[in-house]
């Protein structure tokens, strides 16, 4: 058994029923249209959001119908947000396979994304799910907030450990943290246990988006060295922010030269990769990680001791322990 298969086990039979009823969900009386969202269904991930949503109803309260559908609702909102961000990266692929965009174009994946969007919010208001809806489009909010607050910040590319925190907060946290607080309200929790479980998803949403940060310094199994895609991005990442922090005026200079001006070349991206190790970067950026994962398990510690507890902590463990 695989270690996800093993976090799912006291959910499993409910996620079984969650993905009968996604692929349902999906389907379309308009040919293109079913075409490309049964391509979706057949390339999804994961599902470590569904994952989210059920157990944490399952620590505060129970499954109830309602959980399907807030579990429905943020992985229809997740792979709007996913098919639209594909676009506006111009990217060609996603997850190994080909995204929306590269197969139909911009077009047709814009209006994909669009019809995700309104199957989510027909979902939630046509079932009175108006709580779950407001949890989840905060989510959605904040995504879009993080995301231009990163785009503004990064023609800088100075930018202080702060901001950094308020770019994730929103791009990645915001997410999870809205899946453990739907969940817990369709269990039926009071507000004061739904924030609590959102604030466990935020300070587990940190400590996953800067373990993102640090596949970026770490050998890579194909090519033997570092990729450094986010510095050909010209992406801020918390390795790099401390780096930088702590070194001189002039050599921050010369290596924010190097990522704006050579970020093609990579001899000098890889420059910047050994200045990130060498200045203690990628330790600093692991301690922070802990420490927010810390701040989330401690917060779980208060949940009853329930089997979907121990795979809550499985599951934060698995989300900064993976290897890619």
């Amino acid at each position: 058994m695989g270690r996800l298969e093993h976090i799912q086990a006291p959910i499993q039979e409910e996620m079984k029923d969650f993905e009968r009823r996604f692929r349902r969900s999906m389907k379309s009386s308009v040919p293109l249209l079913d075409t490309v969202t049964q391509y979706i269904v057949r390339r999804k991930g994961k599902q470590v959001r569904p994952m989210f949503v059920f157990l944490s109803a399952a620590v505060s309260g129970g499954i109830h119908e309602e959980t399907y559908r807030a579990a429905m609702l943020v992985e229809l909102m997740h792979t709007a947000t996913l098919v639209h961000d594909d676009v506006v990266d111009d990217s060609n692929e996603r997850r190994g396979f080909f995204s929306l965009n590269a197969l139909w174009k911009n077009k047709i994946a814009v209006l994909i994304g669009d019809y995700l969007l309104s199957k989510s919010l027909l979902l939630s208001t046509q079932n009175g799910d108006f709580k779950s809806l407001e949890i989840i489009s905060e989510a959605v909010r904040l995504m879009s907030e993080g995301e231009l607050l990163q785009i503004e910040k990064a023609r800088r590319l100075d930018i202080k450990e702060s901001v950094y925190y308020e770019i994730i907060r929103g791009k990645t946290a915001s997410l999870i943290a809205a899946c453990c607080a739907a969940g817990a309200h369709t269990a039926g929790a009071d507000p004061a246990w739904v924030e609590h479980m959102r604030l466990f998803g935020e300070y587990t949403g940190m400590a996953f988006q800067i373990k993102d940060d640090l596949f970026d310094f770490q050998q890579s199994s194909s090519i033997g060295k570092p990729t450094g895609i986010d510095i050909k991005e010209q992406k801020m990442t918390l390795p790099l922010i401390y780096a930088l922090d702590k070194s001189s005026w002039t050599t921050k200079r010369s290596i924010i030269r190097k990522i704006r001006r050579h970020h093609e070349h990579p001899d000098k991206v890889q420059e910047v990769v050994r200045f990130v190790l060498e200045s203690g970067g990628m330790e600093y950026a692991e301690q922070q990680m802990l420490r927010f994962r810390g701040q989330a398990l401690d917060l779980l510690d208060k949940a009853p001791e329930l089997p979907a507890r121990e795979s809550l902590r499985d599951l934060v463990l698995y989300t900064t322990e993976r290897k890619k």
